[in-house]
């Protein structure tokens, strides 16, 4: 096989693990990975040690969904273990970076009482100092914030935790990413790289493009006791060649959850991608890697969810990705770190940051940054935002999970934008609490009703029903409700027909159909041709 060139089996997984865990953005950014890493992974660790079978029982227990529990057999605890001391060990400075945090945090509880902050300097923890400024808000609330570009450069970015699991799959089923770390098994070849590492971007190239695999061997080295498995993920097969949309105005494709590719003869736009990219034969359908394009012309993020930034679709796209557009964030807060210094150092080029309401221009097509709002738990997040895409004439809002909490913010966009020809709304508006997701990062406990009050929710049937009456589409679609089989191991979602977003969107379809709107709740896969005559529609 060495004397040819080959491709990569559609159906190899690059996942992408830091501390062996499944890598997402809060594990990249210094100051985030600290806290997930004493509060969320060695917590886990500990619960799992001292009582496995109670996570076996837990993880077969459909309510438990998303739980803190590890989904792995109870046999393996001494792996755990193993795994723990090792996190202990390589990762002491992140340990002691998390301590300081929350001494600074007690500190100017302590200290700052509205008074300056300058002699309060002194008080920062050694470790700390440098990486930090002292602010109050205007309330007079103590606060602090990061300097992250210096704890990019600093022994805090460690990218030898980083790496990625190669393996073949053939089915959707894996343990809840966020509570389950990797443990070395037998059908999984390991690489100790950077995210950044060039020969990501050969293997994933190497799906659509043969290369020799001296290529490969010439970036990295691979144990010999690992070859054989290795050599396993290769093929002298050729796989089908992407198609370019030559149709006379727009496609628009659903890759499931929020992910759409628009195109036009000359431009391609993709939102959010999370693809199924591994083509095994499934009951639902779906596009996958092989309908997307060579080159991506945009992609565009809409937050900071590890449900819109998934580093196993986006890493193997990077050589694909022309230019990549996030929402503009500077702010330092641990709630809220910087993703274009993280899309930077993880190797992607061509980052372009908007604010709200501006506008990137090209060829015929206009991409304007729209407000998001809601869906953070009340939390002070800045790097967020909906997208108007706008073709000529024809305009589309991707509204993500948005929640209309205030739905005279959307009036007031719609005097500067006018109506839309089709609305994408995320409708997931029951939501986990503010503790699943950011839970590591508070400095206090929350009860539990102030957490379960504050949800991680999209817009329900009147915010929902708001937004259609404020932009006045043809045709609405309710998507990112995540219930794709292909992303319950991210999402942990589960509906039945009785589940709180399914009778919402239903209802908000309904409503829709009575007046003429086309409407529908995507799933799995939809592709929808739009010629420049608005009303000629077809599905």
């Amino acid at each position: 096989m060495f004397d040819k060139p080959l491709y990569l089996l559609s159906n190899v997984v690059i996942e992408p693990l830091i501390d062996r865990w499944y890598a997402w953005s809060h594990l990249v950014s210094p100051a985030t990975a600290a806290l997930n890493i004493t509060g969320r992974h060695l917590k886990i660790m500990n619960s799992f040690i001292q009582a496995p079978q109670v996570h076996e029982v837990a993880v077969k227990n459909p309510k438990m969904l998303g739980g803190p529990f590890m989904d792995i057999p109870k046999e393996r605890v001494e792996d755990v273990k193993t795994l723990k001391e090792e996190t202990i060990i390589s990762r002491q400075r992140m340990l002691d970076f998390s301590e300081a945090v929350k001494e600074l945090d007690s500190m100017l509880k302590a200290n700052a009482h509205g008074y300056s902050l300058e002699p309060l300097y002194e008080k920062v923890p050694e470790i700390l100092k440098g990486f930090v400024e002292l602010v109050y808000d205007i309330n007079g609330n103590p606060s602090f914030r990061f300097f992250e570009s210096l704890l990019y450069k600093s022994e805090y970015y460690d990218t030898t935790a980083q790496g990625i699991a190669m393996w073949l799959t053939d089915n959707d089923e894996r343990p809840f990413v966020l509570s389950t770390p990797r443990l070395k098994d037998k059908n999984s070849v390991y690489l100790n790289i950077p995210f950044s590492h060039s020969v990501i971007d050969v293997l994933a190239g190497m799906k659509r493009k043969p290369e020799y695999l001296s290529k490969v061997f010439d970036l990295i080295d691979i144990d010999e006791e690992d070859m054989p498995l290795f050599m396993s993920f290769f093929t002298e097969e050729a796989p089908p060649s992407y198609e370019n949309y030559e149709g006379e105005f727009i496609r628009m494709r659903y890759f499931g959850h929020a992910c759409v590719l628009i195109e036009t003869k000359g431009v391609s736009i993709l939102i959010d991608p999370i693809v199924s990219y591994y083509g095994y034969q499934t009951e639902v359908e779906r596009f996958s890697d092989f309908d997307l394009p060579d080159e991506i012309d945009y992609v565009l993020i809409t937050h900071n969810h590890q449900d819109h930034i998934l580093f196993e679709t986006l890493l193997p796209l990077r050589h694909r990705i022309k230019n990549l557009v996030i929402p503009r964030t500077n702010s330092g807060t641990l709630q809220d770190p910087n993703l274009g210094l993280m899309f930077k150092n993880i190797g992607f080029k061509n980052i372009v940051e908007i604010d709200e309401m501006d506008t990137i221009s090209f060829d015929d097509c206009d991409i304007m940054g729209i407000p998001f709002v809601g869906e953070h738990s009340d939390l002070d997040i800045k790097t967020k935002l909906c997208y108007l895409v706008k073709i000529q004439e024809f305009s589309i809002l991707f509204v993500a999970d948005s929640c209309n909490i205030e739905p005279k913010l959307y009036e007031r966009v719609h005097q500067q934008t006018g109506d839309v020809d089709v609305v994408m709304l995320g409708m997931e508006c029951d939501g986990a609490p503010l503790s699943w997701l950011y839970g590591p990062l508070l400095m206090n406990e929350l009860s539990r009703e102030k957490d379960n009050s504050r949800r991680l929710a999209g817009s329900n049937y009147d915010r929902g029903m708001a937004i259609i009456d404020t932009f006045n589409p043809l045709e609405a679609y309710v998507y990112a409700m995540g219930q794709e089989p292909w992303l319950k191991f991210i999402s942990s979602i589960k509906y039945t027909d009785d589940s709180n977003p399914i009778v919402a969107s239903n209802k908000l379809l309904e409503t829709c159909s009575k007046r003429g709107i086309i409407a529908e709740r995507l799933f799995g896969e939809k592709e929808i041709l739009y010629s420049k005559f608005k009303e000629e529609v077809f599905a």
